[in-house]
């Protein structure tokens, strides 16, 4: 399949070392809005919308991970960006898993968070699909995936910031929310991993039920040299329930880096 041309939003100094921010199935790029503005300090911050999601183009299915992946190459080529350091939650930490494996070149850092290299069993995505398309619409499953997003006592406290996650949700097109959960029931890395060379952190919530903790145990070892560290009172959209707290550790890994990416 072809690349699509992804909606997306750049900001921050253009000179600056570009860095690439892939979201969740089910997400917009707003997803990012708590870590931009510390990001936009020192980097050039490349958000998108993964093709079936947001604004971008929702192609006929289905979509293979690999797909997504070609699609935010093309991005980056249409901006100018050589390399980056990519970060990647959920499907983007698979996006992003998939770049450092097979285009090592483009990327600089990696910061893979609540995601997986094998989210099984894949009944799972395929009934999720299924029950998008019967019903045409992703608000059909909506409530049950923001209820996997956060922690009970974060959905207390904050029911205007679920609700606006779940419009979130609800507002992804149905048959790229569905092809896009084909793409992670296909979906395979653990073989990949060793081929990562990227300096990598692995950042998990340690009460995630949507990717448990264990998924983030795997791809940290898996990956040569990767780091693991797990948010307290996070469930699976830890940069939404613990924003600073995830911000900080993508900042201290990203400015880290012994060369940077242009």
């Amino acid at each position: 399949m072809r690349p699509v041309r992804l909606h997306h939003i750049v900001e921050g100094p253009p000179d600056a070392p570009a860095i690439v921010l892939g979201g969740s199935l089910g997400s917009a790029l707003a997803m990012w809005d708590p870590q931009v503005p510390a990001l936009a300090d020192r980097f050039r911050v490349i958000r998108y919308d993964h093709r079936g999601h947001g604004w971008s183009p929702v192609p006929p299915g289905p979509y293979e991970l690999a797909d997504l992946g070609a699609d935010v190459l093309s991005l980056m080529d249409e901006l100018g960006v050589q390399w980056a350091h990519h970060v990647g939650l959920s499907l983007g930490g698979m996006v992003a898993t998939w770049l450092a494996a097979h285009a090592p070149e483009r990327v600089d850092r990696l910061a893979l968070l609540c995601t997986s290299a094998l989210l099984g069993p894949p009944q799972r995505w395929s009934d999720r699909a299924a029950a998008v398309r019967a019903a045409s619409d992703t608000g059909a499953v909506a409530d049950a995936v923001v209820a996997g997003w956060f922690t009970p006592g974060y959905a207390a406290r904050e029911p205007e910031r679920v609700a606006a996650a779940r419009a979130m949700i609800a507002a992804t097109p149905a048959d790229g929310y569905a092809a896009c959960c084909g793409a992670i029931e296909r979906m395979d890395l653990t073989g990949d991993l060793a081929a990562v060379a990227a300096p990598t952190l692995v950042i998990a919530g340690a009460e995630d039920q949507a990717a448990p903790i264990v998924h983030a145990e795997r791809l940290a070892a898996g990956i040569r040299g990767a780091r693991l560290a797990a948010v307290p009172d996070a469930a699976h959209v830890a940069n939404l329930e613990q924003a600073e707290a995830v911000t900080k550790l993508l900042l201290d890994h990203l400015t880290d880096a012994p060369e940077e990416s242009q």
